[in-house]
């Protein structure tokens, strides 16, 4: 079975149609990943960013991860990798592992916030690299809670939170306890476990 066939019975005709006209339209969605619900939006619109980061209470100088299907919709946001970073980079996709690599030029700072690197990673949740496979594009993604609360780990705790502002997916989160582990691909560490 493909990482994707678990999750295609949610995604419906119907429900895809809605979520590429409310992500086209400049919308926030939330949706399951590996270890709770993540809010997400088109990482190329500046007003669905700025959107995300208001419901969230999150400041803009942080940063936001990307999540893709694979990696070939994280390369327009990522600069282009040596053939040994990327033997560093690809074993750990997809998974839940997070990589911060060097942003390329045209990456806007309502994503990089106020680095020089895009964190990103390659979904292992079939909704999640789903969600991004059918609306043909990486998705800002980041833990689907208001800043200082614990995030939403089910359907109806986000809704609950988000409803009135995010389309919510129906889905069920991964087995994962905590947060992706995010990495630094130029200094090697691990910056958060």
């Amino acid at each position: 079975m493909s990482r994707f066939s678990a999750a295609t019975a949610v995604l419906t005709a119907a429900l895809v149609r809605k979520l590429r006209a409310h992500v086209k339209q400049g919308g926030v969605i939330a949706y399951p990943t590996e270890s709770c619900y993540g809010l997400g939006c088109d990482p190329r619109n500046r007003r669905a960013v700025m959107k995300l980061l208001r419901l969230k209470g999150r400041p803009q100088h942080k940063g936001l991860i990307l999540i893709g299907a694979d990696f070939g919709q994280l390369q327009p946001y990522a600069a282009s990798l040596s053939a040994e970073q990327w033997r560093t980079v690809a074993p750990s996709w997809p998974g839940p592992v997070t990589w911060l690599l060097p942003a390329a030029h045209a990456t806007p700072a309502w994503l990089r916030g106020g680095h020089q690197s895009i964190a990103v990673r390659v979904s292992a949740h079939p909704l999640a690299a789903r969600l991004c496979q059918t609306l043909g594009m990486a998705l800002v993604s980041t833990s689907a809670n208001r800043s200082g609360l614990k995030p939403a780990r089910s359907y109806a705790s986000c809704f609950t939170s988000f409803g009135n502002d995010a389309l919510v997916v129906p889905g069920l989160i991964g087995r994962r306890r905590r947060p992706s582990t995010i990495m630094d691909l130029a200094s090697g560490g691990v910056m958060r476990k």
